[in-house]
């Protein structure tokens, strides 16, 4: 629901491209200071005096360009002889650069400098030997890929077929950056030239990469598109296998289990030693196209694993991968153990029932999108999908039209049924229980397991659900979890290095994608444990810069600061303090559910400049930090509350509110709890209207950040009334079934001020 499917894999390509300016500029050094260069830059990448103008920057630089360090001044060096046109040249100081590394390098990955070793290669090829570029190029590719080890072609194959598209728009930027001024320094010029070069490079060789790359990998590879594998019930299941040709032997394989007919990484397990299979769900590739999402795929996973482990490619050994949903696949089949099941990895694992329809017992509209994408052929359009501004115009018809819940499909044109479905389970029944380990069935997952997500992932909920599960059912569970500064897609298209305007610290910036091949290697062929994963719990302290590693989540902290709602204002907010107040004095909040001129509104990010709108919440924020703390872990507290209502949907938002004034919030999505569910997912417990009542409550988000002296906690507490959700009216029946009709008498609640939050710090 959070993750649009595909869209990781769909933007690898960029994250590529981001990863490749990164390696590129992070270089650049000029050691001395040299006389700035007269410079106009071009209108465009494309335009024709653009590489006139490059070059003759480049012809300029080249013969006072200085830098004390050899490896940096040799590739800065080819970059602007190629850009200066003395290709010959640069190929000699690509190739004392490669003479200087070798001894340095052996042993690890190719770097991803092997792309500009070709390229400058197979211009010196169509000078010297006087063929086409692509002749040339076709010829260089070979000498080089050729003989690379699986993995390292497979890397540098990705490399070379990231978009030129992200290449020119970098170019673009840099032009337009550099258009105010009249001249350009050193380090500028080289950055400049490097950008050139790979928007020249990209667009040159681009076109020719894929018919290159697929001979590359019938060379490598066996592939077989067309298996189709036979359920208990006769249903067909359709996968694909893609092998290592060398060595032919039986490998332990890895297995990701999906509902998304869209790329997959079959090949690139192949590349790292495995027989890679991709399993599809039963519906995918019929025609028409029906699929019911999570209700067979325990046992079609587990049909799959069987057949798996009796082919003659096979070891017998399945590692299970996958990243939402087919995360939750990993877990649907683990739920009864196959003996040929003995280890998954999963990101952005989904947790249906738990965090998917709904979070926090609150069911949310990007189901409805989700399954209408997945289910059926007639709505399976990615254009559609992707359409963001058509789906937020059906948030604002629904939330406008004060019509139940259940008439969002109606609304949009397309009811669904399995939507309906799904809300006629708002509690975690056996509809849901079934799906999934639940409560016992957890301590006879005796395998090793690996949890990846993010403090700012919409399915951080679920994935701490499966870990904090395991380990309650099996205290000894051989289950790691690696948490940080990440949303959803980090492991398809990697960690951002600037994420929703905040700068994630450099420390975080790990490649968990190929962090988990590592730790595959470690539990099926006896490898060394990740570096990273030194405990059960690994987790980036933001602000801190620094891993930090625990053996349970409790361990990350080793206390708590307890601060209580205090009803005295503090301008237009309240305040949050240490020392507990009346148990008589409250807040008072009123929020209006035929109000709807709010339809527009829409979460913030993640940093937020020093306006805070708060919307149907309210704000309390602690006197400034006296010294540094660190808050890790997950957070707990008690509400103290007369409310005139029999339910109601609550949400809670922590920021650090720095010095400046800015505002970072400490996890997102919201904390979001139907007060109903609060005690319990599986029983709704209503509340007595008109009585003072209190709510205990334990965070389903992990944090960590180091807050500053200077610093602010700020806490926005309130209801959740917005556009993309449903809508809880407090009359206690089925709240899809409520509408505004029943919201006429608006929602008065008293906070009272011996609500607390605990938070765990470590000092």
């Amino acid at each position: 629901m959070r993750k649009a499917p595909g869209s990781g894999r769909r933007n690898g390509a960029k994250w590529i491209a981001n990863h490749l300016f990164l390696l590129l500029f992070a270089g650049i050094s000029c050691a001395q200071a040299a006389p700035s260069f007269e410079f106009r830059p071009p209108p465009s990448p494309e335009d024709t005096t653009t590489p006139a103008i490059m070059r003759d920057l480049a012809g300029r630089l080249l013969p006072i360009y200085q830098e004390p360090d050899p490896d940096r001044y040799l590739a800065n060096l080819s970059a602007i002889q190629m850009v200066a046109g003395n290709d010959a040249a640069a190929y000699i100081s690509r190739q004392s650069l490669r003479d200087r590394r070798r001894r340095l390098d052996a042993g690890r990955p190719v770097g991803r400098d092997v792309i500009y070793d070709i390229y400058a290669h197979a211009r010196t090829i169509e000078a010297e030997d006087r063929v086409s570029f692509a002749d040339g190029f076709a010829k260089a590719f070979a000498e080089v890929i050729t003989g690379l080890n699986d993995r390292d072609a497979y890397s540098a194959a990705a490399w070379l077929g990231a978009s030129p598209a992200s290449f020119r728009d970098d170019l673009q930027r840099r032009f337009d950056r550099q258009r105010a001024e009249e001249s350009i320094g050193p380090a500028d010029a080289v950055e400049l030239i490097w950008a050139y070069l790979a928007f020249d490079a990209y667009r040159a060789f681009g076109p020719l990469v894929a018919s290159l790359n697929r001979e590359d990998d019938r060379r490598r590879y066996i592939f077989d598109d067309e298996i189709q594998i036979k359920t208990r019930d006769g249903e067909m299941l359709q996968a694909v296998l893609v092998r290592p040709k060398s060595p032919l032997k039986p490998l332990p394989v890895l297995l990701e289990f999906t509902i998304y007919d869209a790329p997959n990484y079959a090949k690139e397990c192949a590349a790292h030693g495995y027989a890679g299979v991709v399993a599809y769900a039963r519906g995918t590739h019929t025609t028409p196209r029906h699929v019911v999402p999570y209700q067979y795929d325990g046992d079609d996973a587990r049909t799959v694993i069987a057949w798996i482990a009796k082919q003659s490619w096979s070891d017998g050994r399945v590692g299970m991968y996958g990243d939402g949903y087919s995360g939750f696949a990993a877990w649907a089949a683990a739920k009864h153990l196959p003996p040929a099941l003995k280890a998954i990895a999963t990101s952005a694992a989904s947790a249906p029932g738990v965090d998917v329809p709904m979070g926090g017992s609150i069911f949310q509209n990007s189901a409805y999108r989700w399954s209408s994408y997945v289910t059926d052929s007639q709505t399976s359009d990615q254009g559609v999908y992707y359409d963001d501004a058509l789906w937020h115009a059906l948030d604002q018809k629904w939330y406008i039209s004060g019509r139940r819940y259940r008439d969002l499909g109606r609304l949009y044109g397309e009811p669904n049924p399995i939507f309906i479905r799904w809300l006629n389970h708002p509690s975690y029944d056996r509809y849901w229980q079934v799906m999934i380990p639940y409560k016992e069935e957890f301590a006879h997952i005796n395998i090793p397991v690996l949890t990846t997500t993010g403090y700012y992932a919409g399915s951080e909920t679920g994935a701490l659900y499966y870990f904090t599960q395991h380990h309650r059912y099996d205290p000894h569970a051989d289950h790691t979890l690696i948490i940080g500064p990440y949303d959803d897609a980090v492991m398809q298209r990697g960690p951002l290095a600037l994420l929703q305007g905040y700068q994630v610290d450099s420390a975080a910036l790990v490649d968990l994608h190929e962090l988990r091949y590592e730790w595959f290697n470690h539990v099926l062929k006896g490898g060394t444990t990740p570096p990273l994963l030194k405990d059960r719990i690994n987790y980036e302290v933001m602000g801190a810069n620094e891993w930090h590693h625990a053996p349970s989540l409790e361990a990350t902290a080793k206390g708590s600061l307890r601060f209580y709602l205090n009803p005295a204002p503090s301008g237009e907010s309240h305040r949050l303090t240490q020392q507990k107040n009346s148990n008589t004095a409250y807040v008072r909040q009123t929020v209006s559910y035929i109000d709807r001129k709010d339809a527009a509104w829409t979460p913030s990010p993640i940093l937020i400049n020093p306006s805070l709108a708060t919307h149907h919440n309210i704000m309390f924020v602690s006197d400034p930090l006296t010294r540094p703390i660190e808050f890790n872990g997950l957070f707990t507290g008690r509400l103290v509350f007369n409310v005139n209502k029999m339910d109601m949907d609550l949400n809670i938002m922590l920021f650090e509110r720095l010095a400046s004034g800015d505002y970072i919030r400490l996890f997102s999505p919201t904390v979001e709890i139907r007060a109903s569910y609060a005690r319990d997912r599986v029983h709704r417990h209503l509340l007595k209207a008109g009585e003072r009542e209190e709510l205990t409550f334990r965070s389903e988000r992990m944090t960590s950040r180091r807050l500053q002296p200077g610093s602010r906690l700020v806490m926005v507490l309130g209801i959740n009334k917005r556009p993309d959700r449903e809508i809880n009216y407090g009359t206690g029946t089925d709240v899809s079934e409520e509408s505004i009709s029943d919201g006429k008498v608006p929602l008065r609640i008293r906070w009272y001020s011996d609500s607390y939050m605990d938070i765990p710090i470590r000092r």
